[in-house]
């Protein structure tokens, strides 16, 4: 059995967080398996109950653990990863052998102000499809996407019903329109209370917001903006070294 070191430089909290780390992913335990009390972690490692609290606190913040009042702390659903690259929310479902859906939320056809406009490219009061929808895995609600899309690129696309359809799918078959490039930013923030109730969080729930420009020829197709659930996600990506100058 892993011991705290007590001449570790590394503070014991996070020597045990290591500990409880590998408990939980090493052994693969089945989602809600509990883990060891407080009180018990406590007299199994000879640490303070604020030293056993917060190691435990780090996890469930990182969405490893989750604490049930009353009943103790569990093994969380393992998150989603979500590769930076082109693709649909239904591709990534799909790639991870969960079922996508979407449920409409609004579909309208709105006149784009100076700041829309620059970004998709277009003339200030030029009409740009609104579409929002509540995207969920395996019935699950994951996140709320809200895309703009010139109407001169899909006119009419507003009338099409998107329940648990791919809107990407869509453009490409209709409309002849296929996302071959992009841009994304990634932001940190607290869910609004509509958005936090749609995707049944506590209000101030952390999200990421991911910002997309998606286009099609060199033209500028889509804007995205997606706000997702920070406990049910993480961003991964390949990291690759610059080629050295010679």
């Amino acid at each position: 059995m892993a011991r705290i070191d007590p001449d570790s430089p590394v503070p014991k909290y996070l020597q045990l967080r290591e500990i409880l780390l590998d408990l939980v992913e090493g052994g693969a335990p089945a989602v809600g398996t509990a883990i060891p009390s407080e009180r018990e972690l406590c007299h199994r490692f000879g640490l303070s109950r604020m030293t056993v609290r917060q190691a435990v606190d780090h996890l469930i913040a990182e969405g490893r653990l989750r604490r049930v009042p009353g009943k103790g702390t569990f093994v969380a659903r393992p998150k989603i990863e979500m590769t930076l690259r082109l693709t649909s929310f239904s591709e990534e479902m799909r790639a991870r052998g969960m079922k996508a859906g979407a449920r409409d939320l609004s579909r309208r056809v709105i006149k784009a102000g100076a700041h829309l406009a620059r970004q998709l490219g277009l003339r200030p009061g030029d009409e740009v499809h609104l579409l929002e929808r509540l995207r969920t895995a395996d019935g699950e609600p994951m996140c709320v996407e809200r895309a703009h899309i010139p109407v001169s690129l899909a006119p009419g696309l507003h009338t099409h019903d998107l329940t648990d359809r791919s809107l990407y799918a869509l453009l490409e078959a209709r409309y002849g329109l296929t996302l071959d490039a992009g841009e994304l930013t990634v932001d940190g923030g607290v869910a609004d209370p509509d958005d936090a109730d749609l995707l049944k969080l506590p209000r101030g729930g952390a999200v990421l917001l991911l910002r997309r420009r998606s286009f099609a020829g060199g033209v500028c197709a889509e804007l995205g903006i997606s706000t997702y659930r920070a406990d049910r996600y993480q961003l991964r990506t390949t990291l690759e070294t610059p080629a050295r100058r010679t």
